[in-house]
């Protein structure tokens, strides 16, 4: 499933219709340049989730764990870490999976540590606030369909 987001409200209103699909032990792997949009994506996810406050990009802190919402969620940037063995040395791994939802930025950095069960989200960027979002659910992750709303769906 594609979808077109003219504007950052897009992008955030888009992960909060997909937030109110994700159930416990959902891993979503977050995929796009620098900029792309995916912590917007991501704190739109954290809305939808009920998360209230800011969402920061954990870009510094490798992790950020609400528990706030009606599902906990684990939002990981690795963006800083260098290595698998960097990540598994710091203990993250035990994070990824469980009873809460785990976005994953950056996942490219250490694909091993990720559960061949996930959503890929793709976010390329058309514009200045514009983007193209892809869902690919991959390894038997189940397919999630958004009703249209104000987004523009560009077919899937």
């Amino acid at each position: 499933m594609r979808f077109r987001a003219e504007t950052r409200d897009k992008t955030q209103a888009l992960g909060e219709r997909l937030a109110k699909r994700l159930l416990p032990g959902d891993v979503v792997l977050l995929s796009g340049e620098l900029g792309a949009g995916k912590s917007e994506l991501a704190r739109g996810i954290a809305r939808g989730l009920g998360i209230a406050g800011p969402v920061p990009s954990p870009t510094f802190t490798l992790l950020n764990i609400y528990g706030t919402g009606r599902i906990p969620l684990h939002h990981f940037d690795w963006y800083r870490a260098e290595d698998a063995e960097e990540l598994v040395a710091s203990g993250l791994e035990e994070y990824i999976q469980g009873d809460w939802i785990s976005l994953i930025e950056w996942h490219e950095r250490a694909p091993g540590l990720c559960p061949a069960r996930h959503l890929l989200i793709e976010i390329e960027m058309t514009g200045d606030d514009a983007r193209l979002i892809a869902f690919t659910p991959q390894g038997g992750f189940r397919t999630i369909d958004l009703e249209e709303e104000d987004l523009d769906d560009s077919g899937a």
